[in-house]
C-alpha cells in the first residue's frame, strides 16, 4: 500500500502551493499529491511513493512518460530552437501526418490548447455559415471558453435546449447563442437541428462523450442532418483523436465530419492542438481565398511550437507500429476485467463504461449510460471514496476517467487489479 503521509519536502511543497496557487493547485488535481517523475506507465511523487499511471497527463502519454523516441526527437529539436513564430519543417510534417491520418482533415491549422482548438474550430463554422448559433449536447466538454462552459455540467439541468452557464463571469448575452441537446437522443437533435436550420452555425460533439459512447446510428444521424442543411458538423477529438484509433473515432465509429480538433496525443506531452477539416472551410484561415469580410485571424506565440511538434511525429511514430493499437485495447480490456470484477465481488452497484483506452467505473444501479443526465444520477461520495482507497494503494487516477497507455505492462495490469480489488473489499468494510 502507498504511503499517503508527505514527507517533509512534499508537505513544503503543499504549503506553498496553497500560498501561490488559488486553491492550492494548477485548477486540475487537488493540492495532495506532488509528481516528481514518470517513467512508462508509472509515475512518483515528491515523497517518493510509486503508483501506476491512469491519468496519464489527463490523457496526452498514450505511448508512456519519457518514452526514449520522443525525448530523442525532443532533444534534437531544442538543440536547433524551440520557438520561431514562424513555419518549422516538424510542424509542417505533422500537419501532414494529420491529413494523411484523419479523413475529414484536408487542412490544419494548429493552436496550443483544446480549449483553443475548439473556440476556434466553433467561431470557423460560423464565419463559414455566417450564421451564429452552435448547437452542443448536454454534458458535453469543448474546453474553458465562455462558449464551451455552456450545460457542461449543470447540477439542475434545464430545459432543452436552453443553455445554463457553467461558469461565473460568462455574459449573460452568450446563453441564446448555444442551443443544447440530449446525447444519444436522435429525434430530439434531429429536431432541433430542423428547427433551428437557418440560424445554425454548427454542430459540436465529443463522439464519445466523457464516458459515453454514442449508440448505433446517432454519429450518423448527425451527419444525415447537418449535411442535408448544409451545416458542419464539428468532432471534439481532443481526447479521441489518435487514441481510439489513428484515424480517431472518426475511423473508430465510421463517421467523418466536416471539422475536428485534436490535441493530447499529438503534443507527445507537450501543449499542442489542431483544427482539422475541409479545404472550402478551413479557407477562411486564408484572407487571399476569402477576402478580409470572411478572414478568421487565428495567432499563438506558440501554435505549432517545433518542440512539441517534433513530440508529437515521434509519438505517431511509435503508434503507426504493427499491433499497437491491438496491445493498447487488449491492455485496456484487462484493466476493465479487473475493476469490473472488484467491485462486482465486492457486491457494489457499478457500470463501468467507455472504450478500451479510456473508461471508468460509476457507482450506480444502472447496467449502462446514455446521456449526461444517467452520468450524474450517480453515487458520487461512494466513487470519490474509491477513487482515494485506489491512489492509496498505488494507482493514480482522477474522479472523472481512466486513461490506459500503450506502456502499462502485464505488471502494471496485476497491481492495479489487486489494488482494486483490496479498495472495494476496504469500502465494503466500513459501510
Amino acid at each position: 500500500m502507498t504511503t499517503r503521509q508527505p514527507g517533509t519536502e512534499e508537505q513544503a511543497l503543499i504549503d506553498l502551493a496553497r500560498r501561490v496557487l488559488p486553491a492550492g493547485n494548477f485548477g486540475n488535481m487537488p493540492v495532495a499529491t506532488v509528481i516528481r517523475a514518470g517513467k512508462a506507465g508509472r509515475i512518483w511523487d515528491v515523497s517518493g511513493n510509486e503508483y501506476v499511471d491512469f491519468l496519464l497527463g489527463s490523457g496526452p502519454m498514450l505511448v508512456g512518460h519519457a518514452h526514449p523516441e520522443v525525448n530523442a526527437a525532443v532533444a534534437d529539436q531544442i538543440t536547433r530552437g524551440s520557438t520561431f513564430f514562424a513555419n518549422s519543417e516538424p510542424g509542417i510534417r505533422l500537419a501532414a501526418e494529420i491529413v494523411d491520418a484523419v479523413a475529414c482533415a484536408e487542412q490544419v491549422r494548429f493552436a496550443s490548447s483544446g480549449t483553443e482548438a475548439d473556440a476556434f474550430a466553433m467561431r470557423l463554422a460560423r464565419a463559414y455559415r455566417k450564421k451564429e448559433k452552435i448547437l452542443k449536447f448536454e454534458g458535453g466538454y469543448h474546453g474553458m471558453s465562455d462558449w464551451a462552459l455552456m450545460s457542461l455540467w449543470p447540477s439542475r439541468p434545464s430545459n432543452f435546449p436552453q443553455a445554463q452557464p457553467d461558469s461565473a463571469g460568462i455574459p449573460e448575452s452568450l446563453r441564446g447563442e448555444i442551443l443544447v441537446s440530449p446525447f444519444n437522443d436522435l429525434a430530439a437533435a434531429k429536431e432541433l437541428i430542423h428547427a433551428h436550420r437557418e440560424d445554425l452555425a454548427g454542430v459540436i460533439v465529443e463522439p464519445m462523450q466523457r464516458l459515453i459512447p454514442p449508440v448505433p446510428g446517432f454519429l450518423q444521424g448527425l451527419r444525415d442532418i447537418t449535411a442535408e442543411y448544409g451545416i458542419p458538423l464539428i468532432f471534439d477529438e481532443v481526447v479521441t483523436g489518435f487514441r481510439l484509433a489513428y484515424g480517431g473515432a472518426q475511423e473508430y465509429y465510421g463517421v467523418v465530419p466536416d471539422i475536428c480538433t485534436m490535441g493530447k496525443i499529438i503534443g507527445g506531452g507537450f501543449p499542442l492542438s489542431a483544427i482539422a477539416g475541409r479545404a472550402d472551410i478551413m479557407a477562411h484561415f486564408d484572407r487571399a481565398k476569402v477576402g478580409e469580410g470572411g478572414f478568421m485571424p487565428a495567432v499563438g506565440t506558440l501554435s505549432g511550437n517545433p518542440v512539441a511538434a517534433a513530440a508529437g511525429l515521434a509519438t505517431l511514430a511509435i503508434l503507426r507500429r504493427p499491433g499497437a493499437y491491438e496491445t493498447l485495447f487488449a491492455t485496456g480490456r484487462a484493466i476493465w476485467q479487473g475493476l469490473e470484477r472488484a467491485l462486482a465481488d465486492a457486491g457494489i452497484p457499478a457500470v463501468v463504461t467507455g472504450e478500451p483506452p479510456m473508461f471508468d467505473a460509476l457507482f450506480t444501479k444502472a447496467t449502462k449510460m446514455r446521456d449526461y443526465r444517467d452520468s450524474i444520477a450517480v453515487d458520487k461520495a461512494a466513487n470519490a471514496r474509491f477513487n482515494a482507497l485506489v491512489r492509496e494503494r498505488g494507482v493514480f487516477k482522477s474522479d472523472g476517467k481512466l486513461y490506459v497507455s500503450a506502456a502499462h505492462t502485464a505488471q502494471d495490469v496485476k497491481d492495479a487489479t489487486a489494488a482494486f480489488a483490496d479498495a472495494a473489499q476496504a469500502m465494503m468494510a466500513t459501510v
